[in-house]
């Protein structure tokens, strides 16, 4: 039986933030029902151990936030969260000492990413006072993203842009040495027990309205992930935040027939044959990463 690494469940498609590296999505705004939730889990136990809240929308603004992992846990699920965390503090006692969570990933990109005048201190200490919290008293693993830089100015963006940010966590973790002097782009480094950062190129959503390119290339979407969003629909991977790429909804047709369907075995085939053959992943630049 197939396996997935990465299962995506996208728990709620809203966000309290518009960054400008994420494109808002044109669905309904929608949460995710906690039975709707329940019966995702259980068609999917058999396929991973691993899921992710995470597509579009902030997972931390669904208020059930602590039911969906004590759920998670219950069926045997350890959860990774993507956020941009500027509601950590609202959330800290819903969810750090839930057995269910292994890894909070911290995309610190966002506040540059959005217009206003949030204070930038408050953001970054917040999140290092919560990372220091979870790291002294829980198993969790936090992972600090800077992916911002640009690659036709990767100086100003890699250094001069996250300057603050990472001197705070400099400060914060006593570190005897300049984060920017270590990190490479695309890599890591280890910050402090269970705590990492990694810097990148500033990531584009694939759209349709995207030039095609002549469909080479590999990916991973279906092979060792997949996603599920709000309202059911199953998508190959967490690129396709709008749903173009519909193989079923997990909540009227089994996960278990989604995945055997003539589209499923389409896109798998093809990138076994280094083709993409549905026209959104060919108009994702992220597949060339893996090489043709």
């Amino acid at each position: 039986m197939k396996r997935f690494k990465k299962f995506y469940i996208e728990i709620t498609n809203v966000c309290n933030l518009a960054c400008s590296f994420c494109p808002q999505t044109k669905r309904q705004p929608e949460f995710m029902k906690v039975e709707n939730f329940s019966n995702i889990l259980d068609q999917i136990k058999p396929y991973t151990d691993y899921i992710y809240f995470h597509v579009k929308g902030e997972p931390f603004v669904h208020p059930e936030i602590d039911k969906f992992l004590d759920l998670s846990y219950e069926k045997g699920f350890k959860v990774n969260i993507t956020t941009n965390g500027t509601l950590i503090n609202k959330v800290e006692d819903k969810i750090i000492m839930k057995p269910a969570l292994r890894q909070i990933n911290f995309s610190l990109h966002s506040f540059d990413g959005n217009e206003g005048s949030r204070n930038k201190d408050k953001y970054i200490n917040n999140i290092l006072s919560f990372a220091k919290k979870a790291i002294d008293n829980t198993n969790i693993i936090i992972a600090l993203r800077l992916w911002n830089i640009d690659k036709d100015n990767e100086i100003s963006f890699g250094k001069k842009k996250n300057y603050e940010l990472l001197e705070a966590i400099e400060k914060e973790f006593k570190l005897n040495y300049k984060i920017e002097e270590k990190v490479i782009v695309g890599g890591g480094i280890k910050i402090s027990d269970r705590v990492y950062l990694n810097q990148d190129y500033e990531f584009q959503w694939p759209d349709l309205k995207e030039a095609e390119d002549d469909g080479k290339g590999f990916c991973y979407g279906l092979r060792n992930q997949v996603a599920v969003l709000v309202d059911g629909t199953v998508v190959p991977c967490c690129l396709d935040g709008e749903g173009v790429i519909n193989l079923g909804n997990i909540n009227t047709t089994p996960f278990s027939q989604i995945l055997e369907s003539n589209r499923a075995n389409n896109i798998l085939n093809g990138f076994s044959r280094r083709e993409a053959v549905e026209e959104l992943c060919r108009k994702c630049g992220y597949r060339k990463r893996f090489g043709v």
